[in-house]
């Protein structure tokens, strides 16, 4: 009946439609907490790492406006609309987490982060917009709840498989360097977890048809977008100049001034997305309608107000946690540990406590998304709540300079784990209460590349920083998250819900 709303989901509902969730973060974890450890295992040095981690961020730049705008497109009857991406991004991950440890060489790791990394999103990215598909709006907020309560359990289980298989007797060193045992078997274990997680959610769930969705009020199959063409056909060429002549201002410095070679990487990018502008508005001068790249960069130049406010938070919390995935291991193993050297038992031991650390704030932030930020959401507000979140953070990141017992460091990671919760919960759950059904899937793509460029910033530039401000020392890179995370609190402060 037109105007009707959709079923209230019961728990079971709620724990079907974010299951698969849980086995997208056991391959996350597995990457998150090992993949510096292979690479340095293979050989890289230090300085390296953010360059060839820079895979990731940079499929994930490119990967999710495209899924997201496929998928508000598709239909595959009894298939739906989002499982046929949930399906096949996990046999790609699945297949790249068993190929990941028997790499030999360091390219060969390097191309097979980039191939998981792409899976994962692509299964990952129909999941933040099938909870908007499936759930009313009064139900966004333990929808995402529940979803981040699966995030953290499953990145709980896979940081916790290396240090447990250890524990059973699975060697923990390579003889002669290489990949131990340890992550060898981690990583296939993880790979069949996560198909048969996500497996759960595609045979447990049934998705609204177009029909039903326009009986909800709630128009799913997407308009031929002609809005959004005749926006984007009016706009001048200025700012894709613009962007143009930043991107190669920012290669004559790096060739000039002899900086980071990674820097060349964030140059290229900024003239792509001059460029790719510039071919979709004069596509879009032309009607040309049906193109995919006018319709992903004229959503893109056309994103609602709150979606611009809660972008700019975002950027700023995911560089804080990018900056924390990639020198956390060699932090530990140097002030901790007191063994930086990647062939030594000492940071393999290292390198199992990050492990740790990482699962302990993955398994707060499950218990927090289900009982930290309902109870502060319905006091403060989402906004709020979110705020006090990121401070939390803050605050953690910091502790790093004043903890001289690992063991503490389970205090830090309380903080983290509070902030990861708020991260992966508040933001989805205000946009999806505030952004058009029809455009839910593109939409999150899109917001998703605030979650991506930062991380492209520091994997293109952290390795510069570090080189002129604070060589050899990486401790530093924590409190640099500590003070980005800052700027993400008070960014927040510009965010209503009101305003959308």
């Amino acid at each position: 009946m037109l105007g009707s709303e959709k079923p209230r989901q019961s728990l079971a509902g709620l724990w079907n439609i974010s299951f698969g969730f849980f086995g997208i973060q056991i391959g996350f974890a597995l990457q998150n907490a090992n993949m510096s450890r292979i690479f340095q295992s293979l050989g890289s040095s230090l300085d390296d790492l953010p360059a060839l981690w820079v895979a990731a961020p940079l499929t994930g730049l490119l990967v999710q406006p495209i899924i997201g705008h496929m998928s508000d497109r598709t239909w595959l009857g009894r298939l739906g609309r989002r499982r046929p991406y949930f399906v096949a991004g996990a046999l790609l991950a699945a297949l790249s987490l068993f190929l990941m440890p028997l790499s030999g060489a360091l390219l060969f790791a390097a191309l097979l982060l980039w191939m998981l990394d792409a899976s994962l999103n692509i299964s990952m990215e129909p999941f933040r917009a099938f909870v908007g598909d499936m759930l009313r709006k009064d139900q966004h907020t333990a929808g995402y709840a529940v979803q981040t309560a699966f995030i953290g359990a499953g990145a709980v289980l896979g940081s916790l498989i290396p240090p447990g298989l250890e524990k059973l007797g699975v060697s923990n060193v390579a003889a002669g360097g290489g990949i131990p045992d340890t992550v060898r078997y981690a990583f296939w274990i993880g790979g069949a977890a996560l198909f048969l997680a996500v497996l759960w959610t595609v045979l447990a769930t049934r998705e609204y048809s177009p029909e039903e969705m326009a009986g909800f009020g709630e128009t799913a199959d997407h308009p031929d977008g002609d809005t959004t063409i005749r926006a984007l056909g009016s706009r001048s060429l200025g700012r894709s100049i613009i962007w143009i002549v930043a991107g190669g201002l920012v290669i004559f410095g790096v060739a000039k001034w002899g900086l980071e070679k990674e820097m060349y990487l964030l140059g290229g990018l900024l003239i792509a997305y001059g460029l790719a502008s510039i071919i979709a508005i004069q596509l879009a001068r032309r009607g040309g309608s049906s193109n995919m790249l006018a319709h992903i960069v004229g959503d893109f130049t056309g994103m609602p107000p709150l979606m611009k406010r809660l972008a700019l938070v975002q950027f700023f919390s995911w560089s804080a946690l990018f900056i924390m995935w990639i020198y956390t291991t060699p932090v530990v193993a140097q002030y901790f540990f007191h063994s930086p050297d990647p062939a030594s038992a000492g940071y393999q031991d290292a390198s199992n406590r990050v492990g740790e650390l990482f699962a302990i704030y993955n398994g707060v932030s499950a218990v927090a998304a289900l009982t930290l930020l309902p109870w502060l959401s319905s006091r403060l507000g989402k906004e709020r709540t979110h705020m006090v979140c990121l401070l939390a953070g803050a605050a953690a990141y910091a502790s790093f300079f004043f903890i001289q017992d690992a063991k503490w460091l389970v205090l830090s990671e309380i903080g983290v784990g509070i902030a990861w919760a708020s991260i992966l919960a508040m933001p989805y759950a205000i946009l999806a209460s505030n952004l058009p059904q029809r455009k839910l899937g593109i939409y999150m793509g899109l917001f998703n590349v605030f979650v991506v460029v930062p991380q492209l910033l520091v994997a293109t530039v952290m390795g510069s920083i570090m080189k002129a401000a604070f060589p050899d020392e990486p401790i530093w890179t924590m409190l640099v998250a500590a003070g980005v995370l800052v700027l993400a609190a008070l960014a927040m402060t510009r965010v209503k819900e009101s305003q959308a």
